[in-house]
């Protein structure tokens, strides 16, 4: 499974029109997402005291079958690969989804269940 920490705007969009699309789709050509371990890292980084998120878990086979590209690639700053989605991700390949805030310190917790 991959993830995504999602705007609420972009998961309101995805749930009208079918698919997940963001801003990095549009301006780089793909869609940022993580591994498990890495989530955590991304949302300290990316979106400090952020109240408002969701956590999308994607999955990758289902994906490659819609006939979405996905490929690892090296990102220098984090010295780790990550899954970059070259496409909209169809609502079918989200399997869950969660609220995702930071606590009172705001820190990133992973839902219970993942």
């Amino acid at each position: 499974m991959l993830y995504r920490i999602a705007e609420p705007l972009d998961w309101q969009h995805a749930q009208q029109t079918g698919f997940f699309a963001s801003a990095d789709l549009a301006a780089e050509g793909f869609i940022h997402s993580s591994e498990r371990s890495q989530i955590l890292e991304t949302a300290r980084r990316y979106y400090a005291g952020r109240m408002d998120l969701m956590l999308l878990e994607w999955d990758e086979q289902a994906l490659v079958t819609a006939g979405t590209r996905v490929e690892r690639e090296w990102v220098e700053t984090r010295q780790e690969h990550f899954a970059h989605i070259f496409g909209p991700v169809p609502l079918a390949a989200i399997r869950r989804h969660w609220p995702f805030a930071a606590d009172a310190a705001g820190n990133f917790h992973l839902p219970e269940g993942l």
